[in-house]
């Protein structure tokens, strides 16, 4: 078994509500997993990890992303091999989302309902972190 870790990145994908101006996440559906995760996945060879976060958010959420800082690597198993995943909080700046057969849905949640939706526990300890991070930006503005 190979135990060199495969290496992906990512990011919690936030926006300023349309309606009420309060924080927003997103998570994409993944058809394949019927789950509800941060945008991200596995690195190209030779690509900086925020680089293929930002890649990865525009490739499943349409979205160009404006990186804000660097939350938790997360580290679990995923198909036999250890996974490493970094992240970043990142704010959503321009894009439109198309389906397609990776993520076929997008939500725009607040942070609580976010992390209610999430699929994998782990992942709820990126909202927990990006609040922790964000505390400014919930003022209203």
């Amino acid at each position: 078994m190979d135990e060199t870790p495969v290496q992906a990145a990512g990011c919690v994908l936030w926006r300023r509500s349309p309606v009420a101006g309060g924080l927003e996440i997103c998570l994409v559906h993944r058809p394949k997993y019927d789950g509800w995760s941060h945008p991200k996945g596995k690195l190209k060879p030779g690509e900086e990890p925020l680089a293929g976060a930002l890649r990865e958010v525009a490739e499943e959420t349409g979205c160009a992303a404006e990186p804000d800082g660097e939350l938790p690597t997360l580290r679990y198993p995923a198909n036999g091999r250890p996974k490493e995943v970094r992240y970043w909080a990142a704010e959503a700046v321009s894009g439109h989302f198309t389906p397609n057969d990776e993520v076929d849905r997008v939500l725009w949640l607040s942070p609580a309902a976010a992390r209610d939706r999430l699929t994998q526990p782990r992942d709820r300890e990126l909202v927990d972190a990006f609040l922790r991070m964000s505390a400014p930006l919930r003022r209203p503005g």
